[in-house]
């Protein structure tokens, strides 16, 4: 008969955290949410750290080039879904990691012999009001001059006027010669009063544009994840079929990590990719792998040579794993074996292995139980869902706005590859449902107060960082009136909706 744990598994809901001794130098303002992403040996630090513990899931609904900007700016990592073609993925990366560079590679650009309808087209179609104008009409062209919006009047002028005519000549253009530091290039751009400024090289050749705006918002976003070319650091996914074809336009792509899209890790499929990209590449390309539910799935993976686990099975707020095949466990109780598990792991090895918390996160102070129970960081799908800057659509239910959310398991996403184990090119059944969250606005507003909420209850417990947060901790179980009891009770609440006149 089957092994029987009679211990029953537990989620985020039913633990509580005990308040520590905080000290007057704990306060919020001095708390640091920076921790690693992926695996580094004693005595070393991880290649990538983020600011903040938090990355976005690998899904449809959830994760496009906006959201990788977005999250990036704030610190975390965005993984790019992978549930559709290579070069629409890869496209998808280009974009986020071109999107803020320091020096930005020019995706407007036209010929001298365009047109003014030419140059509107282009606008419409890129948002960019900074124009490149090259003898080619490429981004790599000998530039000629730049188009902007002060250099034309659509009510004045024909739409068959030539570029040539209305653009500012590169005479008269200010700029700046390949190998300028970006320091040098934002003192030519102040003291000269510019928005913009290209890079050029010997020939003239157009490199890279910096812009004024990019210098005002790293003022605005100082814990931004930047590469070592100050470009977002940006995530993908890969599934466990054509990773061969995959992982190589993703990196040509400029992506800095990548994981594993899987319902399950504890499997052959996904030690044929690990070992492929270790065979390929060593230890140059960063793999996340999983999801997994207890100890013997994580060391599997990382003796692997996974660079983090992701844990849970079933916990996602769309999934349904657990309901269609009995397959899972609660996700503090996975969380809590697997963590102990990496430590143990790192006491004989030197090798530590991040853990992700995936699912069961509901409420904002579950993200604090998760980092106090051993998380490095959380991947979150339904809270990032609700924000401008997912990839779904904003609807309006009955005078609400929400934004669409739905599984990669459902039969919206047909993501067959995600529970693919070995069997047919198809997705048999569901694992997921289609839904909708309510809108929230956008992420950096939402994402603060998290955070904020976060950092004062690291306080509580005397910590200014998740490893002292870790070695602080006290959880206590709770029953099921106590969490009743932790809630607004025996009140009439006043009704706090809007009043419609």
């Amino acid at each position: 008969m089957a092994k029987i744990i009679n211990e029953p598994c537990h989620t985020f809901h039913e633990y509580l955290l005990i308040p520590g001794y905080t000290p007057i130098s704990c306060r919020s303002d001095k708390v640091s949410l920076r921790t690693p992403l992926v695996k580094y040996r004693r005595g070393e630090e991880s290649a990538i750290m983020m600011n903040i513990p938090m990355v976005s899931a690998i899904m449809q609904s959830v994760s496009g080039d906006r959201m990788a900007v977005a999250l990036a700016q704030e610190g975390g990592v965005s993984f790019i879904y992978g549930s559709q073609s290579i070069e629409d993925e890869a496209a998808m990366v280009r974009r986020a990691k071109s999107y803020k560079a320091g020096f930005v590679r020019s995706d407007s650009n036209i010929g001298p012999d365009n047109t003014l309808a030419d140059v509107l087209a282009l606008k419409a179609r890129t948002g960019h009001s900074t124009i490149a104008v090259t003898e080619d009409g490429t981004a790599e062209g000998k530039l000629v001059g730049v188009v902007t919006s002060r250099d034309y009047r659509v009510s004045r002028m024909e739409p068959d006027t030539k570029v040539r005519e209305f653009m500012t000549p590169f005479e008269k253009l200010f700029w700046a010669k390949e190998g300028t530091t970006l320091k040098e290039a934002n003192d030519i751009i102040w003291e000269h009063k510019l928005n913009s400024l290209p890079i050029v090289d010997e020939a003239g050749r157009l490199c890279y544009f910096v812009f004024r705006k990019d210098y005002e918002n790293h003022k605005q976003n100082p814990n931004e994840l930047l590469d070592d070319h100050k470009r977002f650091v940006v995530g993908a996914g890969i599934n466990t079929r054509d990773y061969e074809q995959r992982i190589p336009a993703l990196l040509e792509a400029g992506a800095d990590v990548l994981c594993i899209d899987s319902s399950e890790g504890f499997t052959d499929w996904q030690r044929f990719v690990l070992s492929w990209v270790r065979e390929n590449y060593g230890d140059r390309v960063k793999v996340g792998a999983g999801n997994v539910v207890d100890a013997a799935g994580f060391r599997f993976l990382a003796d692997c040579g996974a660079d983090f686990v992701k844990v849970g099975i079933g916990g996602g707020s769309i999934c349904i794993t657990r309901e269609t095949k009995g397959i899972g466990r609660g996700q503090a109780t996975a969380l809590i074996e697997v963590c102990a598990e990496r430590d143990r792991y790192y006491e004989e090895t030197g090798i530590y292995v991040p853990v992700c918390s995936d699912g069961g996160i509901v409420f904002d102070h579950h993200i604090t139980l998760a980092l106090a129970m051993g998380a490095d960081f959380v991947m979150l799908g339904r809270y990032f869902a609700r924000f401008d800057e997912s990839p779904t659509n904003k609807v309006n239910i009955g005078g609400t706005y929400y934004k669409e959310y739905w599984g990669e398991g459902s039969a919206h996403a047909r993501n067959w590859q995600r529970y693919d184990i070995g069997g047919d090119k198809k997705l048999s059944f569901e694992e997921g449902v289609d839904s909708y969250v309510p809108y929230a606005g956008p992420l950096k507003d939402n994402l603060a107060m998290t955070l904020s909420k976060v950092r004062h209850a690291m306080c509580n417990c005397g910590a200014l960082t998740i490893p002292e947060l870790q070695e602080k901790a006290v959880l206590t179980l709770v029953s099921a009136t106590a969490i009743v009891e932790g809630g607004a009770h025996d009140v009439i609440q006043k009704d706090t909706s809007p009043i419609i006149k």
